[in-house]
């Protein structure tokens, strides 16, 4: 059976992360406005209490209470679930650290939460930041740098699940300065709020009780049950969360007992075989035997890069499920290609991974250290100096190169003016993309105007050096838009951000076009379309592209149009 005749049944993995991600996000928003309510006590306590009855008018009511719990009950049990479906614990350090912090999250919180709103609840009085305060400042110091431990622990493992989320955003880089400041500064301005006003709670005499009471104020051997009512809830959940990794825990032992006897082998084209309990997924055979396997995702199937071709036991491999039938369908996967990360063979096979880890030293292989590329629909530019071998024929080595380096300024400084990207100089040739951190009209839009602006500094070159040059220096220049894959690519320290795919080489092609023509600019009509130019007044043709069945209407701009773009 192949990829593109499987159909997924059930829940999707991709489905279980992204309800995963959904009530990590909703826990995360609350730890926000919490931190951000702490804050409010640098300018004073009461602005700290009138925040915290618009937090509990959100978070205690009906619908974010069952928000709140709900995220919270349905992020512990995947997360239970995600630690036992991993076979195996050679992991990134990254997945480890998240782990870590993730479990340690419940040993925090719990004391926390039973000393807050559960002693409260319970007791049927209302706290208020004051009291709060005092009960975490003044009466159990302990307890205070407890949760100010947590407060580290949970702000960490919910930025670390952030950024490794939005990571490969096309946006990410632009704001991940902000992010960063936003993470740093909420938690610090929270713990200097609660100091400051715990402080000054400590130099002044009580002047309220730990609340004004809803009801008429409890008997004292009636606080005193329902304090012990408090330690019996605290020491419950303590219960139910340690049964619940003990279970896990005790699930995974058996687990590993039961596969002691019902292993399968992975074989390797260097004639390495790794045994393995029948379940692991190829790449987790590949880390426990230690053969380097690329998986720049980090083995969530979001990414080809660990791709193996089957080459025996194709016949008896479970089909595959939505999220790994996505991604073989987006690169055309041949027959017998399968994602390392999902495929969890059911007996023996054979396989050569298609992306050969080497010894270029970087890109880590199985780390998330490199762009793994992503799609993006760019604009993108070619730029040519027409008859450049004429044009220095007879010249000195030296005026080539002089000549040379003031076209190569002039388009440099034309494409950052605009707003584009440089990506590299081909000859006299040069190559720039536009919209990378922007919308596709926008970027659009910069490249013709970058065209433009190369047209107009190229007559003022030629005006400069008329009596050096035997015929004046004209470029041609092709724009196309469309979905391009944008990576780092390269080897060594010759590793740069660039482009690749149909778009580049249908831009390359118009550049060609243009001189073909003894056009100026050549641009298609989806750059055209995108960019909302006017088209009225210039010159359209259909053209045949190579590789494409339908030939690409473009549009000519000669010299004496092009300042309608600049």
């Amino acid at each position: 059976m192949t990829a593109a005749t499987t159909k997924p049944t059930g829940i999707s993995e991709r489905s279980l992360r992204r309800t995963r991600l959904a009530s990590g996000l909703i826990m995360l928003v609350f730890v926000s406005f919490h931190l951000a309510n702490h804050a409010l006590n640098l300018i004073s306590l009461s602005a700290a209490e009138a925040g915290r009855l618009w937090f509990i008018a959100i978070w205690r009511s009906p619908p974010g209470t069952v928000l709140l719990y709900g995220a919270v009950v349905v992020h512990v049990a995947l997360v239970m679930r995600s630690l036992y479906q991993h076979r195996t614990l050679v992991m990134p350090a990254r997945e480890a650290l998240q782990i870590v912090l993730g479990l340690l999250i419940p040993l925090f919180i719990i004391e926390h939460v039973a000393a807050t709103r559960i002693r409260f609840d319970l007791a049927g009085i209302e706290p208020t930041y004051e009291s709060v305060i005092r009960g975490l400042w003044i009466d159990s110091p302990a307890n205070g740098l407890r949760q100010s431990i947590a407060l580290f622990i949970v702000w960490t493992h919910g930025c670390i699940g952030v950024h490794f989320w939005l990571r490969y955003r096309s946006w990410y880089n632009k704001a991940a300065p902000y992010l960063l400041t936003v993470a740093i500064l909420l938690p610090v301005l929270a713990l200097l709020g609660f100091a400051d006003t715990g402080r000054v709670l400590e130099s002044e005499p009580i002047q309220s009780s730990y609340g004004r009471a809803v009801e008429p104020a409890p008997a004292r051997h009636l606080r005193e049950a329902r304090l012990e009512d408090v330690q019996t809830v605290k020491y419950t959940l303590y219960g139910a969360f340690a049964a619940t990794l003990l279970s896990v825990i005790g699930l995974r032992t058996r687990r590993s007992w039961r596969e002691r006897i019902d292993q399968i082998e992975v074989r390797y084209p260097g004639g390495e075989t790794v045994r393995v309990p029948r379940g692991f997924s190829v790449l987790e055979a590949s880390r426990l035997g230690g053969i380097p396997h690329y998986a720049v995702c980090g083995g969530k199937g979001r990414c080809s890069t660990c791709r193996v071709q089957v080459i025996e036991g194709v016949s008896k491999l479970p089909p595959p499920e939505s999220t790994e039938l996505a991604t073989l369908k987006r690169i055309g996967a041949e027959p017998g290609v399968r994602l390392a990360c999902q495929l969890r063979p059911s007996g023996d096979i054979s396989v050569v991974p298609l992306l050969q880890p080497s010894n270029e030293g970087i890109v880590p292989v199985g780390s998330q250290q490199t762009n793994p590329g992503r799609e993006q629909e760019i604009a993108i530019l070619f730029c040519d100096i027409r008859s450049f071998t004429m044009l220095t024929e007879a010249r000195l080595p030296y005026d080539i190169v002089f000549l040379l380096n003031r076209y190569f300024a002039i388009v440099g400084q034309a494409v950052e003016r605009s707003g584009g990207r440089l990506d590299k100089f081909i000859g006299d040739g040069a190559m720039a993309l536009f919209g990378l951190n922007g919308s596709a009209e926008e970027g659009c839009r910069n490249a013709l105007k970058a065209a433009a602006t190369i047209t107009h500094e190229m007559e003022r070159l030629n005006e400069e050096l008329a009596g050096e040059l035997s015929m004046p220096i004209r470029v041609a220049i092709g724009v196309h838009a469309g979905p391009a894959i944008i990576g780092a690519m390269g080897y060594g320290t010759v590793k740069n951000l660039t482009a690749i795919g149909d778009t580049v080489n249908v831009a390359s092609r118009l550049e060609t076009i243009a001189k073909e023509l003894d056009a100026t600019i050549v641009v298609s009509e989806p750059t055209i379309r995108l960019a909302g130019s006017d088209t009225e007044t210039l010159e359209s043709r259909e053209i045949a592209i190579r590789g494409r069945v339908e030939p690409l209407r473009v549009y000519i701009i000669p010299q004496e149009l092009t300042v309608r773009f600049v």
